[in-house]
């Protein structure tokens, strides 16, 4: 098996007949999916999506994928593929148009209506071309076609990519769900054929490579809801992802039968279920879905909200439910559903949410303790079924932490692919196919670009370790007026800490030594502000450390008059 090394350097020119895999995001971690094809000197990408932030990324709203190595080629482009409507695979796209708004999109049609709904914010029409399970279209130098797989999502695509250079099979994020609600399965019956065709290449989602067995089927889910919809006594408030129409159905299905009247709560909810409601994915039963500003008028045992925050996001509305900061108050006996699953690094915020919120009385149902979620990523032995279809020639692991990535590739391995024919790369890791073979080829910068507020890429790692000082350990600033011509002390100094947890009181101790050592620098003719900042901080510094063994940002001022 190949993996990367830190010593990459940029790849060479790509060899005439070679196809070349870019991955700028989704390995190594869950999110921000976006893979570059190239041939012949023309691109195809496939999905766009962003990261959700973590802890240690204080202040930022999204991560998105270093455009840097195809910006100088946007002309390049000749499309982008959408495997299907989740933030992960499409949240990106409204970035990346505004760099080169023509770009065509391609996708199913609930993929297409999200994302036209979202450039709709970002005052951006696109252009796109709109494909469904079976549609082959000519796209530049790739032959795609489209090939139907079941996901937590309606309407999800893998993508046979044909090029001279041989088969790429994409297979966006998929499960195998034999009883899906929607009725319409992974089509096995299609990667057979392109099985025999011959895959040269195959990118498999890897989130579930270490989950044995099989993924239960969705409907399990809806025996449980009903359990809990029975038991229920006074408000049920529901949260999932914005797009799991399937997980929503169920949930309108078991409020209709226990007589409960429904309402969405949140933008995104709203929009979203709008859409799949127009266009035929979402059944509603006539009456069923409220106004959520009509609730007043509705006994409590008649209400159920639905709401997004299920991972803990501290602007979602469960999240300011918790807090007590929403206007729809949690009360006791009210009963909270979260229908989803952790995504990896959430954890700790989740459960934050689920305290707050058990705290008011509610009672709080979770994977944890009822079975009110199933994944939409294939499992192991799912895995293994579909390696053994597909007989890829080379696979390449992705959509996963570097864990799921290497036990993706065992399960590879095991069903026959050569060793040396699996890939496992991370982000910007160049892949080429080339006389049948993978092979790793260089590296290109695919670094996070952060969204903070409507600043894009301004924000970078100096700056969030300022952040995460600032939150730890506070800030001490110094302010001291000096006279240049004298080089003496004319004002200050003057010492004040905010979230140290030192008392302004207590630099009395070290302001002798900070006027000490400035004046030393003085009759040294040293003067510059510069110079003198960088003393004041190396000596309030040690004393910081050495009393209290904090290491707070120090932010010096000197005033030269």
């Amino acid at each position: 098996m190949s993996h990367p090394h830190p010593e990459l350097r940029l790849p060479p020119k790509l060899p005439q007949g070679g196809l070349r895999v870019t991955p700028l995001g989704g390995l190594g971690e869950i999110g921000r999916n976006m893979t570059v094809f190239e041939y012949d000197g023309r691109l195809l990408i496939v999905d766009c999506g962003v990261l959700f932030p973590e802890e240690e990324q204080p202040g930022i709203d999204l991560i998105l994928p270093d455009f840097s190595s195809i910006r100088d080629r946007l002309d390049d482009i000749e499309g982008i593929v959408l495997t299907h409507g989740h933030e992960d695979h499409i949240g990106g796209v409204p970035f990346l148009l505004r760099e080169k708004p023509d770009i065509p999109l391609i996708g199913s049609k609930l993929t297409l209506a999200l994302i036209e709904a979202k450039l709709q914010e970002h005052r951006i029409r696109p252009y796109t071309l709109e494909v469904a399970e079976g549609h082959t279209e000519r796209i530049g130098p790739f032959e795609c076609e489209f090939v139907a797989v079941n996901h937590s999502i309606p309407d999800a695509l893998a993508v046979a990519i044909r090029t001279p250079a041989g088969m790429v099979v994409h297979t966006g994020d998929f499960k195998m769900d034999q009883l899906p609600l929607d009725g319409r399965l992974t089509d096995l019956h299609a990667f057979a054929r392109l099985s025999e065709e011959g895959i040269d290449l195959l990118l498999s989602d890897s989130t579930n490579a270490e989950v044995p067995g099989f993924v239960p089927p969705e409907r399990d889910i809806s025996n449980v809801l009903r359990q809990v919809f029975a038991g229920a006594s006074k408000r049920i408030i529901v949260a999932s992802f914005a797009s799991h129409v399937h997980r929503i159905q169920q949930i309108l299905d078991a409020a209709h039968e226990y007589g409960r009247r429904v309402a969405f709560v949140g933008r995104s909810m709203v929009r979203n279920m709008g859409i799949a409601r127009d266009l035929g994915y979402l059944k509603v039963p006539p009456g069923l879905v409220v106004d959520v500003k009509t609730l007043d008028d509705l006994p409590e045992h008649e209400i159920v909200l639905v709401c997004t925050g299920s991972q803990g996001e501290p602007m979602a509305a469960l999240s300011r439910m918790a807090n007590r900061d929403h206007q729809i108050r949690i009360v006791q006996g009210d009963t909270v559903i979260l229908a989803s699953s952790l995504i990896p690094g959430n954890e700790n915020a989740v459960y934050r949410v689920i305290n707050g919120l058990t705290r008011w009385g509610a009672n709080v149902i979770h994977k944890g303790n009822a079975k009110v979620h199933v994944s939409g990523h294939a499992s192991a032995g799912e895995l293994l079924y579909f390696y053994n279809i597909c007989k890829p020639r080379n696979l390449m692991p992705v959509h996963g932490e570097w864990r799921h990535l290497r036990a993706n590739a065992e399960l590879g391995a095991l069903t026959g692919v050569p060793h040396d024919r699996i890939v496992i790369a991370e982000d910007g890791v160049v892949v080429d196919l080339i006389e049948g073979k993978a092979r790793i080829a260089g590296k290109v910068q695919a670094g996070y670009v952060y969204v903070d507020g409507l600043s894009v890429g301004d924000v970078g790692e100096p700056t969030l370790k300022d952040r995460k000082i600032l939150g730890d350990e506070g800030i001490i600033s110094v302010f001291v007026v000096l006279d240049t011509s004298t080089g003496k002390i004319t004002g200050g100094p003057h010492i004040q800490a905010r979230g140290s947890g030192i008392e302004d009181s207590a630099f009395g101790a070290v302001l002798p030594k900070v006027v000490e050592v400035l004046e030393r620098s003085a009759q040294d003719g040293v003067v510059e502000a510069h110079q003198m900042q960088q003393l004041i901080r190396r000596t309030l510094g040690k004393w910081v450390s050495d009393t209290y063994r904090r290491r707070p940002m120090i932010l010096p001022v000197v005033v030269e008059v």
